[in-house]
């Protein structure tokens, strides 16, 4: 048995070796994968959560140290909102609920919310 190669046509030649004269282009392509929409989470301010509560909010489901988190509180405090972060969708989402979820649980108004950036 005898194997012959393979032709771009998908065609066998008859001939040992050769082509039918079929001369076929091989064109690369080049797939752009683009990046996923990003989301900020923001933090808006209310006169009734403590201004520790909202540190340790940042520190917990932020991932800031002390003074970041501080900082990002002022800011809340000062201008009324603040930007926490900025995620995938899905991450945004996932922050936003565990914030309402834990302000809920411990009885504060404090509202977090999304938007695309």
């Amino acid at each position: 048995m005898t194997l012959r190669p393979l032709q771009m046509s998908g065609r066998m030649s008859d001939k040992p070796g050769g082509t039918e004269g079929d001369a076929s282009t091989l064109t690369k392509t080049h797939t752009r994968t683009e990046r996923p929409p990003l989301y900020k989470v923001l933090l808006l301010n209310d006169d009734y959560t403590p201004m520790e509560f909202v540190v340790h909010i940042l520190e917990r489901f932020f991932g800031l140290n002390h003074a970041q988190a501080f900082e990002i509180m002022l800011t809340v405090h000062k201008k009324g909102l603040a930007v926490v972060g900025v995620f995938s969708f899905e991450v945004a989402e996932t922050k936003v609920a565990q914030v309402m979820d834990f302000a809920r649980r411990h009885q504060h108004p404090l509202q977090c919310t999304m938007e695309k950036d």
